[in-house]
C-alpha cells in the first residue's frame, strides 16, 4: 500500500514536471515588455523608470 501511494506521487510529480516545461501563449509577448537596460516590466507604452527608453 506504501508503494502504491509513493508510485503515485512521483507519477504526479512527473506529470507536474512535463506541464512546467510547456511554453504557453503569450509569454512571448511578456518577454518583449521588459527594459533590456534593467529587466524590469514596463506598464505601458512610455519610457522604463530607469531612465531609458527600452
Amino acid at each position: 500500500m506504501l508503494a502504491k501511494i509513493i508510485l503515485l506521487f512521483l507519477l504526479g510529480m512527473v506529470v507536474l514536471a512535463f506541464f512546467g516545461k510547456l511554453r504557453f501563449p503569450g509569454q512571448a509577448r511578456l518577454e518583449a515588455a521588459k527594459c533590456p537596460r534593467c529587466g524590469r516590466y514596463r506598464i505601458g507604452k512610455g519610457p522604463c523608470g530607469c531612465g531609458r527608453k527600452g
